[in-house]
């Protein structure tokens, strides 16, 4: 009889508890690693994360550790689900203890602020590891739909198109149908681009716009991630599917999106430190916006969205003022 196979889960965020369930659920053994020790008890003593998750029963083949080597020893997987902007730090602390040929697995759904870099090209960096031993997860994956095992759809991307296919065993329950590829670039774009389109049409529903402008919103938005992915090299049809528009449209119209959520508060007029302030988890978009712009103009590509948001949430620009800039940008064909 073959061993089940073993996954460690880094982060115990509402998304990075959520794919652990999924991975108990497919059969896997799990280990999720956290911070606080009252957390890591409460999973293991009640089955519950009752701050992310409350409510939600947790399976029995998920159990928790603080001690990241104890979670990390002999993972065939390494679920990597914090915040974009700490990754760098945390992986240098964990990289040690890596098992030898685990594949590591992003969660993220950002780029690296300073380097503008995707979150796969963080791990292959400070773990040292090669791109066919990196993969990410994507698509619309609201974390309290999936830990209520309402059915869902993703994509799992690795340049190695045999580590996606045994990731995809790994994580495919009933509920939770992932389906592969091998376009990284593509997969990782639309999960950033999509927290930054989230946060605009939160914003226009904060300020009492209405659905055509959420939609002009949503369909420009997308043609800014193609753009973008096609100077990377993407695949454009990514971004018609699940990791592109499939994504976008969860986030930009489902009240669990924190983007959303956080743009929604941003248009009702309150400050950026405000909206900070009661917002109880990472709204990657927010840190995001700023490096997907800085990507867009190293790679020379216009995404005037993007750049409008950037300028609400990180210079202050009132939402009335930044929405006419906008909308008074000169005429141009559709497709360009």
């Amino acid at each position: 009889m073959t061993r089940p196979v073993k996954a460690a889960v880094f982060g115990t965020g509402s998304w990075g508890t959520a794919f652990a369930m999924v991975l108990a659920d497919a059969g896997c053994e799990v280990v999720l690693w956290g911070r606080r020790q009252e957390l890591a008890d409460a999973v293991n003593d009640s089955r519950t994360n009752p701050d992310y998750l409350p409510g939600v029963e947790l399976p029995a083949n998920i159990r928790a550790t603080t001690d990241p080597a104890e979670a990390a020893a002999g993972a065939d997987f390494t679920v990597l689900a914090v915040p974009s902007q700490t990754l760098r730090g945390n992986l240098a602390d964990w990289a040690p203890l890596l098992a030898p040929d685990t594949v590591l697995v992003s969660l993220m759904k950002g780029v690296e602020l300073g380097t503008a870099k995707r979150m796969s090209e963080v791990i292959e960096e400070v773990a040292k590891v090669p791109a066919g031993r990196v993969a990410v997860v994507t698509g619309p994956n609201l974390a309290r739909e999936i830990a209520a095992r309402q059915p869902a759809a993703s994509v799992v991307a690795c340049v190695d198109e045999a580590v996606a296919r045994r990731l995809q065993a790994a994580c495919h329950t009933p509920y939770f149908r992932p389906y592969t590829s091998t376009d990284v670039v593509g997969c990782e774009l639309g999960g950033a681009v999509k927290n930054v389109i989230g946060l605009a049409v939160g914003i226009a529903d904060g300020m009492g716009l209405g659905d055509n402008t959420k939609g002009s919103l949503i369909t420009r938005g997308l043609a800014e991630a193609t753009r973008l992915g096609l100077a990377m090299g993407a695949d454009p049809l990514t971004f018609s599917g699940l990791a592109g528009l499939g994504d976008l449209v969860a986030t930009c119209s489902s009240p669990l999106s924190r983007n959303h959520t956080f743009g929604t508060n941003l248009g009702r007029g309150m400050t950026l430190e405000e909206t900070i302030a009661v917002t109880k988890q990472t709204a990657e978009g927010v840190k995001s916006c700023q490096s997907v712009a800085d990507l867009a103009r190293r790679h020379g590509v216009d995404m005037p969205i993007t750049d409008t948001v950037v300028d609400i949430v990180h210079h202050g620009k009132p939402t009335l003022v930044a929405l006419k800039e906008l909308m008074g940008r000169s005429a141009k064909p559709e497709r360009r």
